[in-house]
């Protein structure tokens, strides 16, 4: 596969990431203003931050060491010995999803049995979904190394829509079933998860002669369990030695970037009041800063050695001290918002970091890949306009003077998020070209295979 047909597959699962991303969370807002009208609050809120927060730390905690490792360097690895490795997320899925759910049981506070009824069932269900969903890793990452874009989108797609049709069909026909109705769901969603995966596969290697059948490692799905290497190590240590670095940092990771839901969860004493318009402004910062951590780190940890990452890990730390310092100290100061205001400032914090590597990563190449993050002056324009613009709507249209007044406010937002998109299509011109360049070229090159 050649460097512009990488860039293009690279350009597409990045978009198809962003659009599926986009529609989990249309989906995801639908389904609970629905479910709002059957169930309680209580309920929802208990699905939407404990259960949730229970199974995504999991699957983190057991996964993403693992995903870093086997997708980073170079693409000439024993694909045996990685596959072996990819499976010790099963057993260390178990641990975490066995320890947390004892903690979700026994630390935290039990809600009431009368306002929230079988918490403790939707506690292990939540946890099985996360060790179900562990057994499609080999495919997935298999997968993802040769990007299966296609894959990726129709398997993930339908596993969202049929859990949404199958949580809105329970809460019709059985409401009184409560949490059994969302952790139902959840195993049923990572069932079909990984199923597509597994029958994507199993098809696939039925045809040897394909040409997509002929790129992979393997030949038959057997190839995809693990098993005894002859002459050969179970595991590759340097990759098993790379996974454990990354462990460590995402540990870390897992602490600062959900640090706010765990103080939420374990102290259950926030009061938003009248902060609702402060606390998302805040957040569409916090927002702002996640995206630009999200493609500087994603560079820095794939160009980082082990020993980097190990020093990284020490930064990490000291960081993860001085957020939990600074999140008791802002929000004594002002309130809830205080947790976001840290979370900006460790995100800060971290930019500054990767854009420093990166600085010196390419010192010594005529490459200058942060000037990247340079706005032309007038898309920024463009967005003080938009912010002043909607500002004065909102003092004047928004939000007690009815509906008609809340509509031509909505009508200011749309105009002007339209004026800024284009502004952004005529000003960042390079973006543009490198996005219609690749995409066309990967569409291209799937219609000739």
């Amino acid at each position: 596969m050649g460097s512009q047909e990488v860039l293009g597959q690279a350009a597409r699962l990045a978009s198809s990431g962003l659009l599926l991303q986009v529609l989990f969370r249309l989906i995801t807002f639908a389904l609970n203003a629905f479910i709002l009208r059957f169930l309680s609050k209580e309920i929802v809120g208990i699905v939407n931050v404990r259960l949730t927060l229970l199974y995504s730390t999991t699957i983190f905690l057991a996964r993403e060491a693992f995903r870093r490792a086997c997708l980073s360097g170079s693409t000439q690895r024993d694909w045996g010995q990685t596959i072996n490795l990819l499976w010790l997320t099963v057993p260390l899925g178990v641990f975490w999803s066995l320890f947390l759910g004892w903690v979700w049981l026994r630390l935290l506070e039990v809600p009431d049995p009368n306002v929230v009824p079988h918490y403790g069932t939707g506690v292990v269900l939540f946890g099985l979904s996360a060790v179900v969903e562990l057994l499609g890793e080999p495919f997935w990452v298999l997968a993802q190394a040769h990007m299966f874009v296609k894959l990726k989108v129709i398997a993930e797609s339908l596993s969202v829509i049929l859990k949404s049709v199958l949580t809105a069909f329970l809460v019709l026909w059985v409401p009184h079933w409560g949490l059994y109705i969302f952790s139902l769901a959840q195993v049923f969603y990572t069932t079909v998860l990984v199923l597509c995966y597994v029958t994507y596969f199993k098809k696939l290697l039925g045809f040897p002669k394909s040409t997509k059948q002929q790129t992979l490692p393997v030949s038959r799905m057997t190839d995809l369990l693990p098993s005894i290497l002859r002459s050969r190590a179970f595991v590759n240590w340097t990759e098993a030695k790379l996974t454990w670095s990354f462990f460590k940092q995402s540990f870390l990771k897992q602490i600062l970037t959900e640090g706010e839901r765990y103080v939420m969860t374990f102290l259950n004493v926030l009061n938003f009041g009248d902060q609702g318009p402060v606390l998302l402004r805040t957040y569409s910062l916090y927002v702002l800063l996640l995206a630009i951590n999200g493609v500087t780190e994603c560079f820095t940890f794939a160009a980082m050695s082990k020993e980097q990452v190990d020093r990284y890990n020490l930064t990490m730390l000291a960081l993860s001290s001085s957020f939990l310092v600074l999140s008791y100290l802002l929000t004594r100061w002002c309130g809830s918002v205080g947790f976001i205001l840290a979370n900006c400032f460790n995100m800060g914090i971290r930019i500054t970091q990767s854009l420093w590597f990166i600085h010196r990563y390419y010192r010594e190449s005529p490459h200058r890949p942060l000037a990247g993050l340079q706005l032309s002056p007038v898309l920024l324009g463009a967005f003080a306009l938009s912010g002043g613009i909607t500002g004065v709507s909102e003092a004047f249209l928004c939000c007690e003077q009815g509906w008609l007044a809340r509509l031509a406010h909505v009508a200011v937002g749309a105009f002007c998020l339209g004026a800024t998109l284009g502004t952004a299509f005529l000003t960042e011109t390079k973006l543009i070209h490198f996005l219609r360049t690749q995409l066309g070229a990967s569409r291209l090159a799937d219609k000739m295979r």
